[in-house]
């Protein structure tokens, strides 16, 4: 401190001080006694090596006195301080204030709102690249068709350069895909998409606040129990374990449901009213809990960026070859159609199997009857059919047909039921739900068209293994006679006994309301 008295001494003169000290007081290294005249107000006593900012009692203007090694500064109150309120740090008698911190945006949503952004610079550059070609005179462009042939080799090797660089930096970006062991390239990490979940489930919120069902209707406790059981029998998972887990259950005909990465789960009361036992029901929610703990959110939103970056290029070439900017218009059109059928769209597609095959295996791992799930897609290929919804070819949508996802559910079948088995869980009944599905649809349609022939030819057919009186609802009139789930107190890795099966989960059925009349839209 005595250096840095002695260093101000002789400075003072050449360095005009701050104005943000005009309100400070500095007290440095000095034995016990008061400083006469201009230092009146502040005493300088002995502190050690500590230096003390405190303010000055009286308004009086810029002083300054040295006494060997002593150094008073006595500042003006007039100018403001720049010193804001915030934070008090001490250490070694030194106090001072900061701001308050401020929390950077998520990368994820700050690449959504540089998007649309990114598109207009590259319209903007295109555009102006056409317009000064366009502008120049002939022998100019000889000029620079000449110079472009002359140095046409360094123009390809930077190209390839940049072609390096670009495979360089995806390369790092490579990431091991959980449960699966599948390479993906993961731009955004867990991390920023777990904050953009934050902010997401924040908005949700906001969206079906008056939609929400309370905690105590049965429906939200059938989900909530079902979900904490599947993250209890799947907790070897760490992406399940480390995750908590919440229930949110919306009055809404749309047959959806989806999980955020932070484990908010949001269950429509249309898919409610689809499913026909707590078996389905397991195996949806299960498909919506892979897609969090796979990160397939920050996965798709990895490949669209990259994507887009490269889109970037077409697009100011388009902007810049095309004569008209209608044509430029359409160009673009076109090219975001085949950008989503050659890219987003079969992606999309690719994670939704992953999240069927994963979600199968949670689902078995929680001693769900697995034979459910390939039902399930029957029924929703059969009510869609009833309800008159479009039938529009796979290569358009981002999910698979109802009849490829019930044809690769059922090839997963036999290994699901493997698992199943080594998790100790209790035997199925006989009864396939496949079989009694299969059995059901014939009678029903043999009864179809026995009513199209008359009352004379009609034959009255019951259902195998259903009730004896059916509702008019299809869901309902095939509803396979399954066991239900063991309770959730079982441990998955227990070697005792097997567990008995507990009935309680299914103790407060879901209703079935009104049916839906939209198709099915899982995420």
């Amino acid at each position: 401190m005595g250096s840095l008295a002695v260093f101000l001494s002789r400075c003072h003169r050449l360095l005009p001080l701050p104005a943000h000290l005009s309100r400070l007081g500095l007290v440095g290294k000095q034995a016990s006694r008061p400083v006469s005249s201009g230092c009146s107000q502040i005493s300088c006593h002995r502190a050690g090596s500590s230096l003390y900012l405190r303010p000055a009692p009286s308004p009086s203007p810029l002083r300054f006195r040295s006494n060997g090694p002593t150094l008073c500064l006595k500042f003006s109150p007039r100018t403001p301080s720049l010193l804001q309120p915030g934070p008090v740090h001490s250490r070694g008698g030194l106090q001072l204030h900061t701001s308050s911190p401020r929390r950077a945006l998520p990368a994820p949503l700050l690449w959504l709102v540089l998007k649309p952004l990114q598109k207009l610079l590259a319209i903007i550059l295109g555009r102006s690249l056409r317009k000064w070609w366009v502008s120049l005179p002939s022998n100019r462009r000889q000029l620079v068709h000449e110079w472009v042939r002359r140095r046409r080799w360094h123009l390809a090797a930077g190209a390839g350069v940049a072609m390096v660089i670009a495979a360089l930096l995806l390369l790092t970006h490579l990431d091991e895909s959980p449960v699966t062991g599948r390479t993906r390239l993961l731009v955004f990490s867990r991390e920023n998409y777990m904050e953009l979940a934050a902010l997401t489930s924040e908005a949700y919120m906001e969206e079906f606040a008056d939609l929400l069902l309370p905690v105590t209707d049965p429906r939200h406790k059938v989900v909530e129990r079902v979900v904490q059981h599947l993250a209890q029998r799947n907790k070897d998972i760490p992406e399940v374990s480390d995750v908590t887990w919440t229930v949110h259950i919306v009055q809404s005909p749309n047959v959806n449901a989806f999980v955020l990465p932070n484990g908010k789960v949001f269950m429509f009361t249309g898919m409610l009213d689809t499913v026909v036992d707590v078996h389905q029901l397991t195996i949806v929610l299960g498909h919506e809990m892979a897609h969090a703990l796979l990160g397939h959110s920050a996965e798709q939103a990895s490949l669209s960026h990259v994507v887009d970056l490269l889109s970037l290029i077409l697009l100011t070439a388009i902007w810049a070859v095309c004569p008209r900017d209608s044509l430029a218009l359409l160009g673009q059109w076109v090219q975001d159609k085949l950008t989503q059928l050659m890219f987003s769209r079969p992606y999309s597609r690719k994670l939704e199997a992953e999240a069927d095959k994963v979600g199968l295996q949670l689902a078995a791992k929680a001693c769900a009857d697995v034979r459910a799930g390939p039902v399930f897609w029957q029924q929703m290929e059969i009510r869609d059919q009833l309800t008159g919804e479009p039938n529009f070819p796979e290569w358009l949508s981002t999910h698979p047909s109802h009849r490829n996802r019930f044809t690769l559910m059922d090839s997963l079948i036999p290994e699901a039921l493997e698992l199943r088995e080594s998790c100790v869980c209790p035997a199925l009944p006989e009864s396939d739900p496949r079989v009694v599905f299969s059995q059901s649809v014939q009678v029903l349609l043999k009864n179809a068209k026995d009513r199209e022939r008359g009352p004379e030819g009609a034959s009255k057919t019951h259902l195998p293994h259903s009730h004896a009186s059916l509702p008019p609802a299809l869901p309902s009139a095939l509803l396979p006679q399954t066991a239900p789930l063991p309770s959730p107190s079982v441990d998955q890795q227990s070697k005792g006994p097997v567990p008995v099966v507990a009935s309680e989960i299914l103790a407060v059925p879901v209703p079935a309301q009104d049916r839906p009349q939209d198709g099915l839209q899982i995420s």
